[in-house]
């Protein structure tokens, strides 16, 4: 199964590193060039494991995803539930460690993924790598910006001293 994976040194510790990785619209929006459109469904108003979200992305594809885990401040997982024809198996991940300096965090964006139809997998699994590869750079080069953008940072921490 083919997997992708971007990662990134950011200015902020890694309660907050995640907290910026799971802001909603429309602070998501100021960060994240992939997203067009997401929202929580089912009535969440945040995210938490069994939380579905609906996105659909710059190039106009849909996607409903659910949490799998979700472990502040270390690590968040998502699989698809439902999406393009095209993916048989979606699912991403987020990570964050301690970074190399105080207050630093190293955020690890991964994503796994089958397409279909199986006989053109082999060719279609290289294309989806390429294209996801070039995706999930932008992203977390976005990420980056929005961990030293003032009105992201404002909204994470907003949601750190959010009750539960």
């Amino acid at each position: 199964m083919p997997v992708v994976e971007s990662m990134v040194t950011v200015p902020v510790p890694p309660e907050l590193a995640f907290a910026v990785s799971q802001t909603v619209a429309p602070v998501r929006y100021r960060w994240d060039p992939f997203v067009r459109e997401q929202h929580f469904t089912d009535g969440a108003t945040r995210p938490g494991k069994g939380v579905r979200t609906f996105t659909r992305s710059r190039h106009g594809l849909t996607m409903v995803s659910e949490y799998v885990s979700f472990a502040p401040p270390s690590h968040v997982g998502m699989k698809m539930v439902r999406g393009p024809w095209f993916f048989e198996m979606f699912a991403g991940g987020w990570r964050f460690a301690p970074g190399p300096e105080p207050d630093t965090a190293v955020a690890t964006w991964r994503y796994s993924f089958r397409c279909r139809p199986a006989f053109l997998r082999p060719v279609a699994d290289r294309i989806g790598g390429w294209l996801l590869t070039r995706d999930i750079r932008r992203r977390i080069a976005g990420y980056a910006a929005g961990c030293t953008d003032p009105e992201v940072l404002a909204a994470a921490r907003r949601s750190l001293t959010t009750d539960e």
